[in-house]
């Protein structure tokens, strides 16, 4: 705690000579240190408490500015030690300033009334005439939020946490706002009921209001120029800048938002990017990007996605207004100029190309290409398992995440296969075979949720399918037999059997968090029951995420012991050795269809435009010094590599059961 005293009538004088006048003296306590030389042309009012001015702050260009406080109004606030505060054109009022902070050339810092600083408001995300309100708040996490819009159907559960939201807003409500240590706020407009934390800068913002920057020294936000924001979050590590517009809506972790961006009524999750475009009542879940202009999202749910420039969406069809919602699974993309007519669910890691107004359901049929065709929707399902763009993207992403604070929010798991996306597989087998037998194998086209399917699109995605099937289970009994290192054959299959059924049954995908169904649902029955606090509704999410690996193999175990017919601790050494087999072959075709795919970006029409001047020989030459070869590319490497690896471990996989007694 600061201890504080009051000015001495030296003190007094002399502020008063630099210039300064106060409604009452004895209401401006100052710290034991207090030098009243860094302090001219100031007004004070109300309760003021002054720290110490004693740092020089070095600028660009290295001009020097010291500590202290210069031609403002200063009404109601605490400011800290070695603070520099100049040309304030209003005043600032009701706030603590922390040390080191750096405020100038700003019209106004307020805060009015009693504030919660964003937290609480409700975001109307999916539907912009509301029913999925997300009341947002500092910690709000992308599973917490995904079961606030999506289970509306418990209404008890989703009123049992609005009202813990709503505690921890009455929690953090206050009539004082707060600019943290290391702030800097330079050539701004005007900030009202504005928290900031540490290490934040602010500068040339237009307009900041109701809304709380939860910047931090490890994760420090950034706020630019022309900036207006208004009912927000901005979560650590967030980067809003180049006039982007914000309103009612989440910011989480690690995103950016420039380049003349518009947002409304939306939230997004850790490491999101919107550029140029518009943002509308949307849910994006982590990596949602837009980087183009004339691409709107809107009224959708989106996760992992890359939306090309004039990506459009339709949430009404000029009958009840924008009532429609959509929902694009983790890992798609939309083409240049693609669109979707809401209501539409979009399978996981499909691409859209074109116009799509058949509100179509892939959801069943993931890893596929949607692709118009005059005015139907063609579908080719599984085609993606052997997109390098797909596998390319999945490597990626744990790359470029950009979240720098211990304490991160969203738990995200980046796997392209889990017992998430290979349910769909097994569900998209069903879909594929039931047709065949509905309409009959030699039928050249299948008509399945208002999309077309041709037969031999049908029959090589049964194909990608098993292979992916084939290549994740593998890879989990690998993985299972790797960590449990059994002594002996029984040993095996003694540590094969899961000690719980906690993984069972269908899984999830809660805007990144993947997850069994069933252990969501105990989890909604707690807090429906009022036997968890937010907190730990939080933690819970992150245990999930941390167990994942452990509730994966008992879902793989059920699936292997269906492919054997027998109980895992029944079935013998050489089926195992057959399945290792099985899988090796799979994960090898898979890179094989990869390599072959990488190829396209190397034949002679990807060298169209280069050699401008020059034959054919010098096309080619201009192609390698730009492009590189196609045997040096690294992600050609890496296939090449990946299948050297894979086919070495498999082959002492089976060396090392073959020796188990």
């Amino acid at each position: 705690m600061t201890n504080y005293r009051n000015l001495t009538d030296k003190e007094i004088a002399t502020l008063v000579v630099y210039g300064c006048t106060a409604e009452n003296w004895s209401n401006v306590l100052v710290t034991k240190e207090f030098i009243p030389e860094f302090v001219a042309n100031v007004h004070f009012s109300g309760n003021v408490k002054l720290g110490r001015f004693d740092k020089v702050f070095e600028m660009e260009g290295g001009f020097k500015k010291h500590s202290g406080i210069y031609n403002a109004s200063i009404h109601n606030c605490t400011i800290g030690n070695d603070v520099f505060i100049d040309k304030i054109h209003n005043y600032i009022a009701n706030y603590e300033i922390g040390d080191e902070t750096y405020i100038e050339n700003t019209n106004i810092i307020f805060v009015e009334g009693k504030s919660s600083f964003g937290n609480g408001i409700r975001v109307t995300v999916m539907n912009e005439t509301g029913g999925r309100e997300i009341p947002i708040f500092n910690h709000l996490s992308a599973p917490l939020a995904y079961i606030l819009t999506f289970y509306r159907h418990r209404p008890e559960m989703i009123t049992r946490l609005q009202n813990m939201i709503d505690e921890y807003t009455d929690s953090v409500s206050s009539t004082m706002g707060r600019i943290g240590n290391n702030v800097k706020i330079i050539n701004c407009g005007r900030l009202k009921n504005v928290w900031v934390g540490d290490c934040a800068s602010i500068q040339g913002t237009s307009s900041l209001k109701n809304g709380s920057v939860n910047s931090n020294i490890s994760a420090p936000v950034k706020i630019g120029s022309g900036v207006k924001c208004k009912n927000f979050i901005a979560s650590s590590g967030v980067k809003i800048t180049d006039s982007t517009l914000i309103a009612d809506c989440f910011i989480g972790q690690g995103c950016i938002m420039d380049k003349h961006y518009s947002a409304v009524n939306s939230v997004f999750f850790a490491n999101c990017q919107g550029f140029h475009g518009e943002a509308t009542a949307v849910f994006a879940g982590p990596y949602t990007v837009s980087h183009h202009k004339s691409s709107l999202l809107i009224a959708g749910m989106y996760s992992f996605l890359n939306a090309g420039s004039g990506s459009n969406q339709s949430n009404h069809m000029y009958k009840l207004g924008p009532i429609h919602q959509g929902v694009v699974e983790r890992g798609s993309k939309t083409t240049s100029d693609s669109y979707i007519l809401w209501p539409a669910k979009i399978g996981a890691f499909t691409l859209v190309m074109g116009r799509h107004t058949s509100h179509s359901d892939t959801t069943n049929l993931p890893f596929s290409y949607l692709i118009e065709n005059a005015t139907e929707s063609i579908l080719v399902p599984g085609i993606n398992l052997r997109s390098v763009g797909t596998i390319r993207d999945a490597q990626k992403w744990p790359r470029r995440d950009s979240r720098t604070d211990l304490e991160k929010l969203d738990p995200i798991n980046f796997n392209l296969l889990s017992p998430y996306t290979i349910h769909k597989m097994y569900k998209g087998i069903e879909v594929l075979e039931n047709l065949q037998k509905i309409s009959g194998e030699t039928s050249e086209i299948y008509a399945y949720q208002n999309c077309k399917i041709n037969n031999s699109a049908l029959k090589k995605g049964l194909c990608l399918y098993r292979l992916g099937i084939y290549k994740f289970l593998g890879n989990s009994l690998i993985s299972r037999i790797e960590k449990t290192k059994p002594t002996n054959f029984s040993d095996l299959q003694s540590k094969l059997v899961s000690e719980n059924n906690k993984g069972l049954g269908e899984w999830i995908d809660l805007a990144g968090m993947i997850a069994p169904k069933n252990e969501v649902n105990a989890l909604l029955d707690k807090i429906e029951n009022n036997q968890i606090t937010l907190k730990q509704i939080l933690e819970e999410c992150w245990l999930l995420h941390n167990n994942y690996y452990e509730l994966e193999w008992i879902w793989a175990q059920e699936k292997l012991e269906k492919y054997w017919k027998k109980p895992i601790n029944q079935v013998s050494k050489k089926e195992i050795i057959d399945f290792i087999e099985l899988w090796r072959e799979s994960v090898v075709s898979l890179d094989k269809m990869l390599y072959e795919d990488a190829k396209k970006e190397f034949n002679l029409a990807s060298m169209t435009s280069f050699g401008l001047d020059g034959d054919d020989a010098q096309k080619q030459k201009d192609f390698e010094n730009v492009r590189g070869s196609f045997e040096k590319n690294p992600f050609v490497q890496e296939v090449l590599g990946h299948i050297d690896r894979k086919t070495e471990l498999g082959n002492s996989m089976i060396k090392f059961i073959e020796k188990l007694n």
